[in-house]
This record gives structure tokens, C-alpha cells and sequence, in this order.
């Protein structure tokens, strides 16, 4: 199929926005529905929801090297915790395909 860009009006401010065809292409790919929104509503609609907000870091100490670091999650004692850059040589390799 050939997609043109359409202009769209959001349902929360009433502005015309462009629906590039490039963007209908992934919507399709991924079988969403055309957008409602323009891109500044959307946008604040994931703010006010809690998308655009900052996660809670907290303090540990690096398991490996001692640095202090902060992380995403609460460590726990039964775990150990490791600092990025100590973290991207424990990590295991990623499995392929079976």
C-alpha cells in the first residue's frame, strides 16, 4: 500500500497536525490506529500519566570495584549490585536463536 501524509485534527486541542506517511507505514506495521492526538497533547498526556516521570535512584556500592553507584531498584542483601561499567562485564552474553 502507498501512504500519503494526511493532516489529522486532535481531539483535545482542535489543531491540524500531519500524519506523515512514514508514520502511517509503522502504524500499520504494528496494527495501531491512527493517532487522535497531535504530538505536544500526546506528549503531555504522557506526562500527566506518569510516562515522562523521573524513576527514584538509589545509593549502593558496586559489588565488584567498591564504586558507589545508583541504581533503579532497591538493592537487597541477597543480591549483589554492580556499577555500569562492572555490570557490562558480568552480565552474561545474550542467547540466540535455538
Amino acid at each position: 500500500m502507498v501512504y500519503q501524509d494526511k493532516t489529522l485534527v486532535c481531539v483535545e486541542c482542535g489543531e491540524t497536525f500531519v500524519f506523515s506517511a512514514d508514520d502511517q507505514q509503522f502504524h500499520a506495521s504494528r496494527g495501531y490506529q491512527d493517532p487522535k492526538r497531535c504530538p505536544s497533547c500526546r506528549q503531555a498526556r504522557r506526562q500527566a500519566m506518569g510516562g515522562g516521570a523521573a524513576r527514584p535512584m538509589y545509593d549502593a556500592v558496586c559489588a565488584r570495584c567498591g564504586a558507589k553507584t545508583q541504581v533503579p531498584f532497591l538493592p537487597r542483601q541477597d543480591r549483589p549490585v554492580y556499577c555500569s561499567d562492572c555490570f557490562n562485564k558480568v552480565r552474561p552474553a545474550p542467547r540466540r536463536g535455538f
